[in-house]
């Protein structure tokens, strides 16, 4: 029988790896390794091979979702493979269909936890991260076909009636070089206000800015969404996130973590978050 492992890489450079990880590389018969689901500031795969003192095979989109990860499977059959993926293994569900596969077919499988964007950045901004609601990623509109996704409003609205904090994930194209930038995340959910108009948000709004969670040069910023739309965050990738009901001490780690003005705070703010 043989064994699919399926490795996080962690959030930046090539040292985020494990040292349980590290030990099993040395033992793997074949290293995959795929970059498109997310990106890892600093990560070169040749400076990693040297690391490793391994080969690495890279695949894409193309290979696990079109192929449904054929030809990782066929060796994983008699074989111990590893599939490295940026920050945690299974926040991608692809990873997790092509695991399901692997177990009908009576593989192995195995998995190397990592930080993830959703670990890492509860933490890193002192928010509760049991006050933050359901969790969504904001996508590029297709203009070729007047596609323009409402879902990230509609989750915004729900996590603010329930007084719950809202983490946007920013769509990433790595193939295109594309990468949403938090302030054409705002200018959406500025236009999907104006469209659906249950005046949850506004220029007023506070939001907190995120880029590159766990390198040594991560920005965190919390401020009005006008504000934030005017800012340069420098190199992906990015996240965006709206506060419901805040916490005192959540407050104080805004102010002290994310260079918050405590007269976004005042007297009137009740957490809602509508200007």
């Amino acid at each position: 029988m043989g064994e699919l492992i399926f490795m996080g890489l962690g959030l930046s450079g090539i040292k985020d790896i494990s040292l349980k990880g590290f030990e099993i590389l040395k033992s793997a018969d074949y290293i995959f390794i795929e970059l498109y689901t997310s990106i890892i500031p600093g990560f070169s795969i040749e400076r990693f091979e040297k690391l490793i003192n391994r080969k690495i095979r890279r695949v894409y989109r193309r290979d696990l979702e079109d192929l449904s990860g054929k030809e990782i499977l066929s060796l994983a059959e008699k074989h111990r493979v590893v599939l490295l993926v940026p920050g945690d293994p299974f926040i991608a569900t692809t990873h997790n269909s092509i695991r399901l596969m692997a177990i009908d077919r009576g593989i192995s499988v195995k998995t190397i936890h990592a930080s993830s964007i959703i670990s890492a950045i509860y933490g890193s901004i002192g928010l509760h991260c049991y006050k933050f609601g359901k969790i969504v990623t904001i996508v590029f509109p297709d203009e070729r076909y007047g596609y323009f996704p409402e879902t990230p409003y509609h989750v915004l609205h729900q996590n603010l009636s329930n007084n719950l904090h809202t983490l946007f994930l920013l769509d990433i194209r790595v193939d295109e070089k594309k990468y949403m930038t938090i302030g054409e995340a705002i200018k959406i959910l500025l236009e999907l206000e104006n469209k659906i108009g249950r005046k949850i948000i506004s220029l007023k709004t506070i939001g907190i800015g995120v880029a590159r969670i766990g390198s040594e040069d991560e920005k965190i910023v919390c401020n009005t969404l006008g504000k934030l739309l005017e800012m340069d965050f420098g190199q992906p990738p990015y996240s965006l996130i709206i506060p419901g009901k805040l916490h005192p001490m959540e407050i104080e780690s805004l102010i002290k973590l994310a260079g918050a003005d405590k007269r976004l705070f005042g007297g009137e703010y009740e957490g809602k978050n509508i200007a």
